[in-house]
């Protein structure tokens, strides 16, 4: 494989604001995907004053071959985390904030409680703020879903990732199925949440595979979606199979609004919680 195309090289942004949010993060004990997971987008997300939150620590029990995060045995939950989030979101004054987690099999439901806790803290201090979560499958576990969707965030997610046939290489703890039947029993519990998914290129997926997936969850109910390049964190990861080129993204982007989502990122360097606000029609 060859180096990065020149569509994949990132810009140094703003340093200085950058600097500002990586010392509230770690004022407040605070982790961030953004950081964990090495994502392309850090410097101008930082830059423009928002991170992705990621609770429960920062150690997933889950051995995805295509994720940064550190993976091992993770240690308890931090009561405060609610609240500190809260914190940072205010301070931040974020529109719209985003919380995912590390996948914890080991915590009862799935660690649902404290995504509820932390929706209640960001509402009871930022009224005005939108929320989004980006949750694990949480091992089928449907009382744990039901503790978030009753905290009500504006947007639930969970991502699908790859297509099946790549599941064995790529997800080997996750069951494509299982990711499907959760995101339609959100739209059954509560129809005024969003649900969205996402897909990363270049794993070795073919284009019919895509669009494959892409119906599926819109059979599921899936109403917001994202498509970007996978980039592997180190050589001991997934290796990544080809690069798809921009005008492959606008494509699939054409393709999948076709198939009837309301909004669709598409693009060599879009993550789940890139510009996410925009979905809401909000201002980045």
């Amino acid at each position: 494989m060859q180096g990065k195309p020149e569509w994949l090289k990132i810009k140094i942004t703003n340093p200085a604001e950058r600097a500002r949010v990586e010392a509230l993060l770690k004022e407040l004990n605070l982790h961030t995907v953004c950081e964990e997971a090495n994502c392309p987008n850090l410097m101008e997300c930082f830059a423009h004053g928002t991170a992705t939150f990621m609770i429960l620590g920062s150690v997933c029990m889950r051995c995805c071959t295509f994720c940064a995060v550190q993976k091992g045995k993770p240690s308890g939950v931090d009561a405060d985390e609610p609240r500190h989030i809260a914190e940072a979101v205010k301070e931040l004054r974020l529109k719209h904030a985003v919380i995912t987690t590390v996948t914890r099999d080991d915590l009862e439901a799935g660690g649902a409680r404290q995504f509820a806790q932390v929706i209640r803290e960001i509402r009871a201090s930022s009224a005005g703020t939108t929320v989004e979560v980006l949750i694990s499958d949480l091992g089928g576990d449907d009382t744990a879903l039901r503790a978030i969707v009753d905290a009500k965030p504006d947007i639930l997610g969970h991502n699908v990732e790859t297509v099946p046939r790549l599941y064995t290489g790529v997800r080997p703890k996750a069951v494509y199925e299982r990711s499907l039947a959760l995101i339609g029993r959100v739209s059954q519990l509560d129809k005024g949440i969003l649900t969205k998914s996402g897909i990363m290129t270049g794993l070795g997926e073919t284009h019919d595979e895509v669009l494959e997936v892409f119906g599926h969850l819109r059979e599921a109910g899936c109403d917001l979606l994202t498509v970007g390049q996978y980039l592997a964190p180190s050589k001991s990861h997934h290796p990544v199979v080809e690069f798809t080129t921009p005008e492959e993204f606008k494509q699939y982007e054409s393709e999948a609004y076709a198939l009837g989502f309301q909004f669709v990122a598409s693009g060599p360097l879009v993550r789940s919680s890139y510009r996410a606000e925009e979905a809401l029609g909000r201002p980045v």
